[in-house]
């Protein structure tokens, strides 16, 4: 990033780290809720590090894919506002289906699962990153530098959409304005993201924006009656251990594929939806979500 970029992008960072969290921690614990422990706060800033060392270690060589790209760019002659209103909208629908792909393939669950696997609900849960996602994540992007935007200004406004993504992380705030809550993704949006009840898993992909998930399918409001349960469906043991919680899923997807299956179920274990199983023995969110559907209307 240049020096410009790197000064907006400190100016959106310091009342995150000097002043929403501490705030929160002391209006959590003043109103007896308690969304900080020790433990959860520890782990998440221990997945943010690793994944920044690993993306730190990358982002040259994802720099340098997307120059590459960038060099067969379509000749695009771009208004200097509607250049930044378009990149923030394409990032943010490219976002949307890196996320879907995320929910919806195991081998990117794998990744993915670290940051859904705390069972509190803060602004440093917004930090607990999916630590191998620098391996990838610059590929959603090529359709950008295809189209005539800047690599570094690609870089530069995942950072901020990012930045955005990490205050949505939070109970303090239940609902916004009507308005904001249709087009952007809120507090309350982002909690059903982080929930394991059945009617929200999978639900509120959005970065920044909501209106893709309106748009695809993929929204659901956070419910009166249905409050928010954070974490897995199934809970992983040793939640606390510093290589357990990076490559639990990694373990659980090689103890399948040692079952004495056809080629074609082990490749379901890899590539299929999390959940799915070849004998049907367990259940993929949307058979979670279709049994609450039945019991939704049988009460």
């Amino acid at each position: 990033m240049t020096e410009l970029q790197q000064q907006i992008l400190l100016l959106f960072s310091i009342p995150i780290y000097a002043i929403l969290i501490p705030l929160e921690i002391i209006l959590s614990n003043y109103r007896h809720r308690k969304y900080y422990s020790w433990k959860e706060t520890a782990m998440n800033i221990y997945l943010n590090l690793v994944n920044a060392g690993i993306d730190l270690l990358l982002r040259g060589f994802a720099l340098a894919v997307l120059i590459f790209f960038f060099q067969y760019k379509l000749d695009i002659q771009w208004n200097p506002i509607a250049y930044w209103v378009l990149l923030f909208l394409c990032e943010d629908l490219l976002f949307w289906v890196e996320h879907y792909v995320d929910h919806s393939c195991r081998l990117f669950w794998a990744v993915h699962v670290t940051h859904h696997s705390s069972e509190e609900y803060n602004l440093t849960t917004g930090f607990r990153s999916s630590v191998f996602m620098p391996f990838y994540r610059y590929m959603y992007f090529i359709p950008l530098a295809l189209l005539g935007f800047q690599p570094i200004d690609i870089l530069f406004m995942y950072a901020i959409t990012q930045t955005y993504g990490i205050l949505v992380h939070t109970q303090a705030i239940k609902k916004l304005p009507r308005w904001i809550e249709y087009i952007f993704v809120t507090p309350s949006h982002h909690r059903v993201h982080h929930a394991s009840n059945a009617p929200y898993l999978d639900k509120n992909m959005g970065m920044a924006l909501i209106i893709w998930d309106r748009m695809f399918g993929t929204f659901a409001e956070e419910l009166d009656d249905e409050p928010p349960r954070y974490g897995l469906t199934s809970p992983i043991e040793r939640q606390h251990h510093p290589t357990h919680i990076i490559f639990h899923e990694w373990k659980n997807i090689g103890e399948d594929l040692k079952q004495p299956i056809s080629f074609k179920d082990k490749l379901g274990y890899i590539f299929k939806t999390p959940g799915w199983s070849h004998d049907g023995s367990r259940n993929t969110s949307k058979a979670m979500y279709d049994e609450w559907q039945r019991e939704r209307i049988q009460a």
